[in-house]
């Protein structure tokens, strides 16, 4: 959790991806988020959290369901969404944060 909270201090924006590998919509985000990657480069990080790995802070987020993407900028939660998101949704809110 420490570590965690250090990475969403950042100055850049910081998008985390609460996953899991058995999630059908998870494995279909997996592209775009690369794809957002490759577009914005070192001006963004992108986090990728398995859910059933880390069940204590997924609770602690009230993640409920996933995939579920959390957009953070010097430590606070600027934008929340479930399911699949598109990648010309996603650069305009991290571009916009």
């Amino acid at each position: 959790m420490s570590r965690f909270s250090e990475l969403i201090k950042q100055d850049k924006p910081v998008l985390v991806d609460f996953f899991a590998e058995w999630c059908g919509p998870c494995k279909a985000m997996a592209p775009i988020l690369k794809d957002v990657k490759d577009s914005l480069g070192e001006s963004v990080s992108i986090l990728k959290i398995d859910v059933d790995k880390n069940q204590e802070l997924a609770s602690k987020l009230n993640v409920r369901g996933v995939p579920t993407l959390i957009l953070y900028k010097s430590g606070k939660q600027i934008w929340r969404q479930s399911g699949v998101v598109q990648k010309s949704d996603l650069l305009n809110i991290i571009s916009g944060s």
